[in-house]
C-alpha cells in the first residue's frame, strides 16, 4: 500500500474513532471481535517491507518499539479516562470526557516528539510505523474497555416475567 493510502487509512480510522468516542454508546463486547480492526491495521503495517529503516535498523527498531509502547499507553489512558456505566437494563455504556481529550493530546504530543527524535537521529519512520502504533492504541483501548465492561455486567440474569 502506498504511503499516501496509509496516511488516508490512518486519518480515517482516527477520525471515526475520535468522533464516536464522545457520543454515549452501548458497549457491545460479548461475542464481538473487538480486536479485529487493530489486527487488520497491524497486518497492513507489517505486510510490506519498509517497516524499519534499512539504513538504521537498530535505531528504527528501537523507535518502532517505543512507538508501539506509546500507542499501548495512549490506548490504555484513553480507555481509563472514558466514563463507563450501566443503565437500568444492565447494558454497559461509555462516553469520552474532557480528560479523554487530554489523554489524546498527550499521546499525540509524545508521538510527535518521537518523530522529532527520529528526524534528529536521521532515522526514517514511515506511515507503516504510525499504522502499527495506531493499531496498538486501538488494541489497548478496546481491550481495556471490554475488560471494564465485563466487570460492570452482573454474573447472573433475572428471569423474564418473574
Amino acid at each position: 500500500m502506498s504511503g499516501s493510502l496509509n496516511v488516508l487509512v490512518i486519518v480515517a480510522v482516527i477520525a471515526l474513532v475520535v468522533v464516536r468516542q464522545f457520543k454515549p454508546q452501548r458497549l457491545k463486547t460479548e461475542g464481538k471481535r473487538w480486536w479485529l480492526l487493530p489486527a487488520v491495521l497491524a497486518f497492513l503495517a507489517v505486510r510490506e517491507p519498509g517497516l524499519t529503516d534499512s539504513a538504521h535498523p537498530t535505531g528504527s527498531a528501537v523507535l518502532l518499539a517505543v512507538g508501539v509502547i506509546l500507542g499501548l499507553l495512549t490506548g490504555a489512558a484513553w480507555a481509563w479516562t472514558t466514563r463507563v456505566w450501566t443503565d437500568a437494563d444492565g447494558e454497559v455504556w461509555s462516553a469520552g470526557r474532557a480528560v479523554t481529550v487530554v489523554a489524546w493530546v498527550v499521546g499525540a504530543g509524545l508521538r510527535f516528539g518521537l518523530y522529532g527524535l527520529a528526524v534528529l537521529m536521521g532515522v526514517h519512520l514511515g506511515t507503516q510505523a504510525t499504522m502499527l502504533s495506531v493499531a496498538a492504541t486501538l488494541l489497548a483501548r478496546t481491550g481495556t474497555m471490554a475488560w471494564r465492561a465485563q466487570t460492570l455486567r452482573p454474573t447472573y440474569r433475572v428471569a423474564a416475567g418473574g
